[in-house]
């Protein structure tokens, strides 16, 4: 792995462990053990280092739309919700419940990235709940968006509220959730 790429990934970690105005450039230079010039010369500013992190969960996701493409509806649902299981594990939010706290006190341009990948996300979502409604999966009365972003609520307030409660709390609502789609 490059320097780039180091920086990259203490970046996400920091943001998804503290969040966007909890770390600094020197904390990252403390880490890797190089002077702030080095993150300087990759990144100009925290905001193309903050841009740069958010494009490569934009990566990821179309990674995981990918991989799980050929996957029923309840699987692709499942796997999604595993995503932000595996992260609660690590004690880590995902980037969006990261992010999304501070999102007036961006930049545009962060605005912007973040936004993609929200609608990213959102899309594949409600179209994952579309499929798996049509194939009589999923029972809801919702419109496949309001679906959707009731489920994302749902994940980043959980995400949230299980950094104070119990670890077991996260994946009683992630069942929930599964429940609630499959009407069990």
């Amino acid at each position: 792995m490059d320097t780039r790429d180091k920086i990259i990934q203490l970046g996400d970690t920091l943001i998804r462990d503290r969040g966007y105005n909890a770390f600094s450039f020197s904390d990252i230079s403390k880490q890797l053990n190089i002077k702030n010039a080095s993150i300087h010369y990759h990144f100009p500013t925290k905001t193309s280092l903050v841009i740069a992190i958010i494009q490569k969960h934009v990566i990821q996701l179309e990674r995981f739309k990918k991989n799980v493409s050929n996957s029923d509806p309840l699987q692709k649902i499942s796997m999604f919700l595993n995503v932000y299981s595996f992260g609660r594990k690590e004690g880590k939010r995902s980037i969006l419940g990261s992010l999304s706290n501070d999102y007036n006190t961006f930049t545009s341009e962060i605005q912007t990235e973040l936004k993609i990948l929200m609608d990213n996300t959102l899309h594949w979502l409600s179209e994952t709940l579309k499929e798996g409604k049509s194939l009589e999966v999923f029972i809801f009365k919702e419109d496949n968006r309001t679906k959707a972003l009731l489920l994302i609520t749902n994940i980043l307030g959980a995400e949230q509220l299980t950094r104070i409660t119990y670890k077991h709390d996260f994946r009683d609502i992630k069942n929930a959730i599964i429940n609630n789609l499959t009407n069990i």
